[in-house]
């Protein structure tokens, strides 16, 4: 039976599924097609993918493959900064997808000087519907309040690497403070902490996989998640995350791993 999943509600009213797959890293074609095959038809209904990620053929192939009604899975590329047009650039992304629109579309990283003007185009987008939700990836606090004061439009989420190791609370605690909705990738940690012992003790303690409780984690910090796999077990497993909590213990516990240096919590 597929899975039954919660959302985080996004500016706009737009809808966002708190687990997906991400496909940063799988080879184009069969890689990338296969494990949205899999995630399909588990019941993740979000793929993250990116133009940079040089796959978005391959979801776009599974997404046709698996008969869904487009406005069932929510789909997210990035603009790769740098370019002269982010519509242009959609545009493009769209063709690869075999799609009319995305649900999110993101700034793959900041551009120091050129943040608010890409962010400006990005808005335009929204405007004309080809993107249901705008937003940012890889901004630290300051680069995000300052984005935040300087648009008319917030951006509905900010992709940054959080884990256990990498718990940027001052950051998660702005995006909380202005519904900003942050995204977790490399949840992971990239399978660093899958042997940790903390984290396999209770993963014992539970009954569960270290991978689901470092999910677990995320989620109970309202953090989005997007885990990569190319493995159908590892996808299958990834998704059983709903049916049990951590508690306060825990959740502190794992919040204690953190090993972002203290520049890193400065900057959010």
């Amino acid at each position: 039976m597929p899975i039954a999943q919660p959302t985080r509600e996004l500016s706009g009213g737009v809808k966002i599924p708190v687990l997906g797959l991400g496909v940063w890293q799988m080879a184009a074609g069969r890689e990338t097609e296969q494990a949205v095959d899999w995630a399909l038809e588990v019941g993740y209904r979000h793929i993250d993918t990116a133009t940079m990620y040089r796959n978005e053929e391959g979801v776009g192939a599974a997404l046709r493959r698996s008969g869904l009604q487009r406005d069932h899975v929510f789909v997210t590329t990035k603009l790769m900064p740098g370019r002269p047009s982010a519509a242009r650039e959609l545009d493009k992304s769209l063709r690869r997808l075999g799609l009319d629109y995305v649900d999110l579309y993101l700034i793959h990283w900041p551009l120091p000087l050129a943040n608010a003007h890409v962010w400006r185009q990005l808005e335009g987008l929204l405007e004309g519907g080809r993107a249901r939700a705008i937003g940012v990836s890889n901004f630290g606090r300051d680069r995000l309040a300052k984005l935040v004061g300087s648009s008319a439009q917030t951006p509905a989420v900010n992709q940054v690497q959080f884990s256990p190791y990498h718990y940027r609370r001052r950051l998660l605690e702005y995006c909380l403070e202005h519904e900003v909705v942050l995204e977790a990738y490399s949840p992971l940690a990239r399978g660093q902490g899958l042997n940790d012992p903390t984290i396999t003790a209770i993963a014992e303690q539970l009954g569960r996989t270290p991978a689901q409780v470092m999910l677990r984690w995320a989620i109970q910090h309202q953090a989005v998640v997007i885990p990569k796999s190319s493995r159908e077990e590892r996808i299958r497993s990834n998704a059983q995350v709903f049916d049990f909590e951590l508690t306060d213990a825990d959740m502190q516990t794992l919040d204690a791993l953190d090993r972002t240096s203290g520049a890193a919590k400065a900057r959010g």
